[in-house]
């Protein structure tokens, strides 16, 4: 697949270029879902009372890739990360299988992707 990296993965959102969306109190990993109701619903419920406004956009395989080169980590939702993973795979990252259900379970919604450095 000679153009994977064009390849639609999710959404992320951001407040300002420095100021992106992220998951957890530590807020180390940019949100990642597979649909724009996802994300809205994500932003409602850390932001309920709308005061930050948030501009929403379409991410691909590629900019993930490099972000991650860059160090960056990610959280993907479920749906995203269906999509992420094969192609991650067909890259030669090595990255885990995730098991929704049993994060679900846990009360955790993403799966937080970051290249080691060696």
């Amino acid at each position: 697949m000679a153009n994977r990296n064009k390849i639609a993965i999710g959404y992320f959102a951001f407040v300002s270029p420095s100021e992106v969306l992220c998951t957890g109190d530590t807020g180390n990993a940019c949100v990642i879902t597979g649909s724009m109701k996802a994300m809205n619903s994500f932003i409602a419920e850390i932001n309920p009372d709308g005061q930050k406004k948030h501009i929403i956009k379409k991410t691909s395989f590629g900019e993930i890739l490099s972000g991650l080169k860059l160090g960056a980590a990610y959280g993907f939702d479920e749906k995203s990360y269906k999509k992420f993973y094969p192609l991650a795979r067909q890259e030669g990252l090595s990255v885990a299988e995730a098991n929704f259900e049993e994060m679900n379970s846990k009360g955790l919604c993403f799966f937080i992707v970051q290249l080691k450095k060696i």
